[in-house]
């Protein structure tokens, strides 16, 4: 670990995270919401959206590691990547900078929620909510697809493609396998839950929602809001765990 700036590791976060969440939320409001001209753009192209999204994002913020997401950073906490102090101010201005994404997608799309009859539609912009209900399976599938996030972003890290957690750690080579990464997992483990894989990326936007002017907006389903933010919590600390022990043993 070396010395920070905790007030530039704080902004970096908070840009980072903002420009992952203007631009994912940004592509399910394109495919989502009626009259854009990605109407029904289909899910393949929420996967892409999403990790193009996470593309920008690492890019420009590499101060801080690029973690942009607290199950990231928990995993690195408990490798000993990063101090508490870190991971408190990380995850503060992971989730500033996702309800600042959120709004900002929401402004991009307002004509557009405006003419949307469906709330849930409106919802799904912002939030993630799983296919079939069942709290007990929508949080393991959230475990496992968020174990897989972060503990590949380990095996980068072991390759040499990315040395997270610390100033200048990811480099701009660094933000095209987590782009792709997260496409992946999209496109893999996204059809149960949404994927939701980081719980800024969900309670921010959510919280937007639920404080924003949005005509016809509907509930925010706060009954559903604990999966993806403690799914995540627990994949990232299992990789976080695991990583350095199985990925030392896989490189034997």
């Amino acid at each position: 670990m070396q010395d920070v700036n905790l007030g530039l590791y704080f902004f970096s976060e908070v840009v980072g995270t903002a420009m992952l969440i203007l631009l994912g939320c940004g592509v399910v409001a394109n495919v989502a919401l009626a009259k854009t001209k990605g109407n029904a753009g289909g899910f393949l192209l929420v996967n892409w959206g999403w990790g193009l999204a996470v593309f920008a994002g690492v890019i420009v913020s590499a101060y801080s590691g690029a973690q942009l997401n607290p199950a990231v950073s928990i995993g690195l906490l408990v490798a000993g990547k990063i101090g508490f102090v870190q991971f408190l101010v990380a995850v503060a201005a992971q989730l500033v900078g996702a309800i600042v994404g959120a709004v900002l997608a929401w402004a991009s799309y307002k004509q557009h929620f405006d003419d949307e009859p469906d709330p849930a539609a409106k919802l799904g912009v912002f939030s993630t909510g799983p296919a079939i209900r069942s709290y007990g399976w929508n949080l393991l599938t959230e475990i496992i697809a968020t174990f897989v996030l972060v503990f590949v972003i380990f095996g980068f890290a072991d390759y040499g493609v990315a040395d997270i957690g610390v100033p200048g750690g990811i480099g701009g080579l660094a933000a095209v396998p987590v782009a792709l990464l997260v496409v992946g997992i999209g496109a893999s483990l996204g059809g149960p839950t949404g994927y939701a894989i980081n719980p800024a990326r969900d309670l921010g936007p959510r919280i937007a929602h639920a404080i924003l002017p949005i005509k016809g907006k509907g509930s925010s389903d706060w009954g559903y809001a604990w999966v993806p933010v403690v799914g995540p919590l627990v994949g990232g600390l299992l990789a976080g765990l695991l990583a350095p022990v199985l990925l030392h043993l896989a490189s034997k």
